[in-house]
């Protein structure tokens, strides 16, 4: 086990040019150029396992940065940015060049480039059968999508830089309408992959139910509805939740999840805080309290602190309680979105009835009442975006939701100070403009 964790920090250090290490020679450990010219199914294991490993880095700031913008939630911590720079106090806009952008989006791309590699060593050996090597690529393919539907939920009409497979020639900032045009053919590249592929593999517990190429597929599929969705392309949703584990009856929580533990090497749950730690808390925004249904089983994610909170002229008197512990999984997608796509979708698409059973599954599965409000496309929206709040609280998904039907502003967003903004995108890096 050390010498895997070993092999992937090194080879990490290897694919990108942020990390530094003192030149070492370890005997279990294969060179980049044997992985990249004769790789054998344990260095393309390794490989698989090292991007479901990096995918979790910067998901916590991925997490805060968003929800802070969106008032979800406040980061009290020693870094005043947090409740500087991501609330606009005093008009301060977002830095290109500081953690909370620069964290989730670098590491967005490391993941990518891992993925590039193992796709690129797939071409140059003759160690798996073409079906297998099928299942590589259908995996490296939907996860690179996942990576790219992040980047670009964050940068918005910024746009983003899709082809990175050359670091020495680099493609341009797509608009953000291409961006999501080539994450959809990246994803149906990987379908195609996926069907009749076998996998060499072994995927890690948090993949339990989709870890073969058919389970995998429907992870595919779920992961390409949301960016259809997101990129206002209603009419292919439903086609395309058909083929993954969308089930209006079924389980909420059913989906593939991000697994963390306390072994050494790995890492723990970005977004668990201790209760009632003073030194580094995320505060539930206090609207999500005063706005709550009274029964709604949701807000068992937030704990009334044993004394209110504050810092920077904000306050708040419940914290997270999201996670359980600092092991525990943080979905991927599950089920529960899925019906919220489908509902979207059946909502842009002018079926209302459709609309409202959707969204009575939600309300009925956290003990509220069925839906009994009207059916205009405004108030449909108003309904959406109140249960996707609290379904997905502390997930980031609710600045780029708000942002789709052009609420992410001070007409339906509370400023806590006089003098603060509100962001709608984050910028794009120093780093791509140099």
């Amino acid at each position: 086990m050390k010498n895997k964790f070993l092999y992937i920090l090194v080879l990490f250090c290897l694919i990108t040019v942020s990390c530094e290490i003192d030149e070492q020679v370890d005997p279990n450990a294969p060179s980049l150029n044997s992985v990249a010219e004769n790789a054998t199914p344990q260095e393309l294991n390794l490989l698989v396992n090292g991007i479901l490993a990096s995918m979790r880095t910067g998901y916590g700031e991925y997490v805060t940065g968003p929800g802070s913008i969106a008032r979800e939630m406040y980061r009290f911590d020693a870094d005043p940015r947090n409740t500087e720079d991501l609330l606009g106090k005093d008009g301060v806009g977002l830095d290109n060049n500081t953690f909370y952008l620069t964290s989730p989006y670098n590491s967005r791309y490391r993941v990518i480039k891992t993925a590039n590699v193992l796709l690129d060593a797939l071409n140059n050996t003759t160690s798996v059968t073409e079906a297998e090597k099928e299942g590589y690529r259908g995996f490296a393919r939907t996860i690179q999508g996942l990576m790219y539907t992040q980047v670009l939920n964050m940068l918005g009409s910024n746009g983003i830089r899709f082809d990175v497979s050359d670091p020495e020639i680099l493609g341009p900032f797509l608009s953000e309408a291409e961006g999501w045009q080539r994450i959809q053919v990246l994803f149906d590249q990987a379908a195609d992959h996926l069907n009749g592929a076998s996998f060499a593999f072994t995927l890690n517990d948090g993949w339990s139910g989709f870890s073969d190429p058919a389970g995998f597929l429907q992870v595919n599929r779920a992961l390409a509805a949301r960016a259809l969705a997101r990129a206002g392309l209603y009419e292919a949703v439903e086609g395309t939740l058909s083929s993954s584990f969308y089930d209006l009856n079924g389980n909420l929580t059913t989906g593939p999840k991000m697994v963390f533990s306390l072994s050494s090497g790995d890492i723990q749950n970005p977004v668990f805080r201790v209760p009632n730690e003073n030194g580094n808390q995320l505060v539930v925004h206090n609207r999500f309290i005063e706005d709550a249904i009274s029964g709604d089983s949701r807000l068992g994610k937030f704990s009334a602190r044993a004394i209110p909170t504050s810092l920077d002229s904000l306050n708040g008197t419940h914290q997270t309680a999201l996670y359980p512990s600092n092991v525990s999984p943080i979905d991927i997608i599950r089920n529960e979105e899925l019906i919220f796509i489908y509902a979207e979708a059946q909502m842009n698409l002018n079926n209302a009835g459709n609309f409202v059973t959707a969204m009575n599954v939600i309300r009925q599965a956290n003990g509220l009442d069925d839906y009994s409000g009207g059916t205009s496309m405004e108030e449909m929206i108003d309904e959406y975006l109140f249960q996707r709040g609290y379904s997905f609280w502390g997930e980031a998904k609710l600045m780029f939701d708000l942002r789709t039907y052009g609420r992410l502003n001070d007409a339906n967003l509370p400023i806590d100070r006089p003098g603060d903004i509100i962001h709608t995108q984050f910028p794009i890096p120093l780093a791509e403009n140099q």
